[in-house]
C-alpha cells in the first residue's frame, strides 16, 4: 500500500465510522420510538380492559403515571404523522399502534444489518490499515 491509497482507506476508515455512528443514533430512536408506541398500546388496552368508574394508572411520560377515572368513551386521538391526528375507537388504535410497532421493528432489523455490516467493513478497513503501518515499522528497524 502507497502514502496515497493509505491515506484513502484512512479517510474512509473515518467516514465510515461516522455513518456508523449515524446509524447507531438512528437505531436508537428508532428503538425509543418503538417502547413509547408500545406502551400506547398496553396503555389504551389498559382502558380497554377496565369498566367505566374504574381507576387507572395512565403513563404520562417521563416516568410519571396519573390516576384517571376510566369514562364511557372508548377513543383515543392518534398522531398519524406530519402533525395530524385522528379520533379511532380503542380496538382501532390498538391495531394501529401494533402495525406501527411491527413495522418500528421491521426497521430497527434492516437498520442492525446495515450496522452489522458497515461494522465489517470497519473491522475490515482497519486490520488492512493496522497491517501497514506494522509493515513500514519493520521496515523502518530492518534499515
Amino acid at each position: 500500500m502507497n502514502d496515497e491509497e493509505l491515506r484513502q482507506a484512512m479517510q474512509a476508515l473515518e467516514s465510515y465510522n461516522k455513518q456508523l455512528e449515524g446509524i447507531t443514533r438512528q437505531a436508537r430512536i428508532l428503538q425509543n420510538t418503538r417502547d413509547e408506541t408500545t406502551r400506547a398500546s398496553r396503555t389504551v388496552q389498559a382502558l380497554v380492559d377496565a369498566k367505566p368508574g374504574d381507576e387507572i394508572l395512565i403513563p404520562v411520560g417521563g416516568s410519571c403515571l396519573v390516576t384517571v377515572q376510566v369514562s364511557e368513551k372508548k377513543k383515543a386521538i392518534i398522531g398519524v404523522g406530519s402533525k395530524i391526528s385522528v379520533e379511532k375507537d380503542f380496538p382501532e388504535a390498538i391495531e394501529y399502534l401494533e402495525r406501527t410497532t411491527n413495522e418500528l421493528s421491521d426497521a430497527i432489523q434492516k437498520t442492525i444489518s446495515a450496522m452489522q455490516e458497515i461494522q465489517g467493513y470497519v473491522e475490515e478497513l482497519d486490520a488492512a490499515i493496522q497491517q501497514e503501518y506494522a509493515a513500514r515499522r519493520s521496515q523502518g528497524s530492518a534499515q
